[in-house]
């Protein structure tokens, strides 16, 4: 450790640190702009200038001077004062008066350290620059004249998320940030361009002229538009949420978020299911809930509990599939699932499902394999985390499934499931590699052998030393929030039941779905009776014979497990629209009326009955690392492999959820990313 002094506080810094992270250390205020602890250093903006004894007599740059040892800084000097003073008068020669239009108002640096560290007033008579705003696509909103040339865009453009699309054109007072050539943006974490921007020059364009930040009302909560569990902030005004912004969690998505779990949050107020429907005479018509009970529980009466199942959707809290569950119980049914892939999985043990080597533990890996999976979009937050170590270490990736742009160089090993038998060319490196990891993703376990992708997984995992005692490699990435949860919930086909397949075509004369929406409703019997719970009006309402209204993610308090299996909360930050309500209190409310009462009132009940039934979801929040010891693998033939190619699992990444489906600005990505212009479709 090396020993610096800050304004009389002596603090012991790593060498290496910069004199900028000293005095943070010793609790000193440094302003900046373009410094970002995440991010390359620039030294472009020199706002965090300080005074160092024994060094010629001027103001450093504290972020891109090096500590020393005996080093001692002074931050609050008059010359440092007047020096910084002399950078803001400079900053803002050129800044537009904007800060009354500006949705920047009232959460910007700029405004802030005017204030602190500022003149109180202007010297400057010339008339200011004025430079284009650029077209980033549908996310990003440009006010150019108010960049200061931080370059903090790009930097995370090309260091964070892997696409060197930013840059700078010119010099001086002419320098202007934009695209080389007028294009969208193509990463799918562009949002974090607006959280790092200190200025009003990148915006949310969704957002623009929407509301003030002292307007809203703030919650904290938890994504689950993948399955990554990214912690989100959700800000309401009234009965709307008007934007989603990402929490600090190191141990899940840093200080990131996806762009569909910030953007599409203006699904939530479209095709809103906000009353029951029963279908009478072909016709869905507005029933109340006693109508919509009665007409449920009409249909139920005599049905015996094998003709009876219920499917959980992706979106799904973990007490509602627990409620859903115990209703099913009483009804004498085992046809449960939550697997609307139907991807094969052996919950015999939890390691044999999660992603066990956790998110955070990737930057200790120097080795990984991907299966079946693209990380860009089924995570682009777990992706993220990969090229942050690719950067750093030079790790080595390689991949069996189609080709893509991971954003960081991928050894492309084929696209058949037979080359999991260790005879690959990147074995060796797997087995030279001091913490390997595979994961395979569930569109490689989606599959007619998806049982023996598995089990052949598991077997080149313990060939290649993934399973230690300290280490454990293995790791399944889901992309659906609510598929952890109901594994670890038991929502699976009992002993004699049956599961998504087998309830289709007819499997069924009842079929409960609890927000499911993600398998081809189609295929359900045409004289099964559907029951539809869920907040939009989606595939599978559209086939339902009663809607019971749900509510969102951000109108009730939930719990969620992510694919590494951390045990998360969601807060409610608004109420439900109309007459829709808490999943649960729904399926409580249906039970006594048929006169099998589940036995909770209130959801500190229902919680206690969610750990009775498995003791993970008393670690709230807590995950800790664990090694393998067993390497006993889950039930399946390695050697069953068949011969089909991986496909993608996600076609659209902008469109996977009702929410997002029903999103404008999701909508809009689509188009802007995902559809082809006219004239290439026409090829």
């Amino acid at each position: 450790m090396v020993k610096v002094t800050v304004d009389g506080i002596d603090v012991d810094v790593p060498p290496g640190s910069n004199v900028l992270q000293a005095c943070e250390a010793a609790g000193k205020e440094v302003p900046r702009f373009c410094y970002h602890e995440r991010l390359s250093v620039a030294g472009n903006c020199r706002m965090c200038l300080v005074e160092i004894e024994r060094a010629p007599p001027k103001p450093f740059a504290s972020c891109a001077y090096p500590v020393a040892e005996g080093m001692v800084v002074h931050t609050d000097t008059p010359m440092v004062v007047n020096a910084r003073r002399g950078v803001m008068e400079f900053l803002l020669i050129n800044h537009p008066l904007d800060c009354p239009i500006c949705d920047q108002g009232g959460e910007c640096d700029l405004q802030d350290q005017a204030v602190g560290y500022g003149r109180d007033s202007s010297r400057y008579d010339e008339h200011k620059r004025a430079v284009k705003d650029k077209n980033l696509g549908p996310l990003i909103k440009t006010v150019m004249t108010r960049c200061i040339h931080c370059t903090r865009c790009i930097r995370f453009s090309a260091e964070i998320a892997g696409v060197s699309e930013l840059g700078a054109t010119a010099r001086g007072e002419g320098m202007e940030v934009g695209t080389y050539i007028e294009k969208a943006l193509t990463s799918e974490l562009s949002g974090n361009l607006i959280d790092i921007c200190p200025v009003g020059a990148l915006t949310s364009k969704p957002y623009a002229f929407v509301a003030r930040p002292w307007e809203l009302k703030k919650t904290d909560s938890v994504d689950v538009l993948d399955a990554v569990g990214a912690a989100i902030r959700v800000d309401a005004r009234g009965p709307e949420v008007l934007r989603v912004l990402p929490r600090l969690n190191e141990d899940v998505n840093e200080e990131w978020l996806a762009d569909k779990s910030r953007f599409s949050i203006d699904g939530l107020k479209r095709r809103r299911l906000d009353s029951c429907w029963v279908r009478r005479d072909g016709r869905m018509v507005k029933a109340s809930w006693d109508e919509a009970f009665a007409a449920i529980a009409a249909k139920l009466k005599g049905v015996p509990g094998d003709r009876i199942g219920a499917i959980a959707g992706d979106l799904a809290d973990a007490e509602s599939m627990l409620a859903l569950k115990d209703l099913m119980a009483a009804l004498a049914s085992q046809n449960l699932d939550c697997r609307q892939d139907g991807s094969d999985t052996d919950v015999s043990r939890r390691d044999f499902y999660t992603f066990n080597t956790s998110i955070a533990g990737i930057e200790e890996a120097d080795a990984i394999l991907l299966v079946g999976t693209n990380p860009r979009t089924e995570a682009p937050l777990i992706n993220a985390r990969i090229r942050k170590q690719w950067v750093a270490t030079g790790l080595k990736v390689a991949s069996i499934g189609p080709n893509a742009d991971l954003t960081y160089p991928v050894t492309n090993l084929g696209n058949a499931p037979a080359l999991l038998d260790g005879s690959n060319p990147f074995a060796a490196t797997l087995k030279a590699a001091k913490n390997p990891m595979l994961i395979v993703g569930q569109g490689a376990l989606a599959r007619p052998d998806g049982a023996a992708i598995l089990a052949a997984c598991w077997k080149l995992a313990a060939e290649t030393g993934m399973l230690a005692a300290e280490w454990h490699g293995f790791n399944v990435l889901h992309h659906a929030a609510a598929r952890v949860g109901g594994l670890d919930l038991g929502f699976l086909p009992g002993k004699t039941g049956k599961n998504l397949s087998a309830m289709l075509g007819g499997g069924v004369d009842v079929l409960w779905l609890l927000g499911a929406d993600e398998f081809d409703t189609a295929k359900i019997g045409a004289n099964t009776f559907v029951i539809y719970q869920g907040h939009h009006g989606d595939r599978g309402a559209a086939r339902a014979d009663v809607i019971l209204p749900g509510a969102a993610y951000t109108e009730k308090n939930g719990t969620y497990v992510n694919t590494v299996g951390r045990v998360q909360r969601g807060q409610m930050a608004i109420y439900p629209p109309g007459d829709a309500r808490h999943d649960w209190t729904i399926l409580r409310a249906f039970s006594a009326v048929i006169g099998k009462t589940l036995p909770y009132n209130d959801l500190e009940t229902l919680r206690a009955r969610l750990e009775q039934t498995n003791p993970v979801f008393t670690r709230l929040d807590i995950l800790q690392r664990f090694g393998c010891t067993d390497t006993t693998g889950p039930a399946g033939d390695a050697a069953a492999l068949s011969g089909p190619a991986f496909i993608p699992t996600i076609a659209n990444y902008y469109q996977t959820d009702p929410i997002s489906r029903a999103s404008p600005t999701m909508d809009e990505c689509t188009a802007t990313y995902i559809t082809p212009p006219r004239a290439e479709a026409a090829e």
